[in-house]
């Protein structure tokens, strides 16, 4: 199954989350390829959109290994002996910071939405690993949602066996037997930048979405 881009994705997507339209939900796009996802499930449901934001804590000698992750109020460390409480610090300040200003730049000065006893559907483009959605998962639940729906229109079969049993619910269009990248299911699969997420974003509050 091939999708022509990003928005066709999401609507097919959200013929599989139907029973949530006009729920006490938030759908929060994974940024940035997740958010006109999310944006066209948020529209089709007629619920609200914001982005969630997780990012990694990577080790300091294997930057790509991940030893926790921050949110915008939050972490999650599992611990290591070689890994001072400095570093973790440090790294958490920093990444922190960068995302608050991410965030400010694409949503102004709107404050998060406050997500206790709300049903929370968390929509990426595709999951290959998974390793930022189970990342989000554990944070999110420290914030006491109703229920977390993990949703993208394709993902690798170990991905979403992991997740299936970390959130509440998974749901998926398409999971291909053989997994080749999230790209490669999409006809249109450009990089989106920072401003094109701010522009999303604005064009969804205004319903101006083509």
């Amino acid at each position: 199954m091939i999708f022509s881009n990003r928005t066709e994705a999401g609507r097919l997507l959200a013929r599989k989350l139907k029973r949530y339209a006009g729920a006490d939900a938030v759908v929060l796009g994974v940024p940035r390829g997740g958010v006109p996802v999310a944006g066209a499930v948020a529209a089709d449901l007629g619920l609200p959109l914001d982005v969630v934001m997780v990012k990694k804590i990577g080790h300091p000698y294997q930057p790509e290994y991940a030893i926790g992750a921050v949110s915008l109020s939050d972490r999650i460390i599992v611990p290591h002996d070689e890994v001072s409480d400095e570093y973790i610090e440090e790294r958490t300040a920093a990444i922190r910071q960068k995302m608050a200003g991410q965030y400010q730049y694409w949503r102004g000065d709107r404050p998060a939405p406050s997500l206790q006893a709300k049903i929370v559907i968390v929509v990426d483009d595709g999951i290959a690993t998974g390793n930022t959605l189970m990342a989000a998962v554990k944070l999110l639940r420290k914030q006491m949602p109703a229920k977390i729906v993990i949703a993208a229109p394709v993902s690798s079969g170990q991905a979403a066996s992991q997740l299936a049993e970390m959130a509440d619910e998974l749901v998926t269009v398409f999971i291909p037997p053989q997994f080749r990248g999230v790209g490669a299911w999409y006809e249109q699969f450009e990089q989106l930048s920072d401003e094109d997420v701010r522009q999303y974003l604005a064009a969804f509050e205004k319903g101006s979405l083509s």
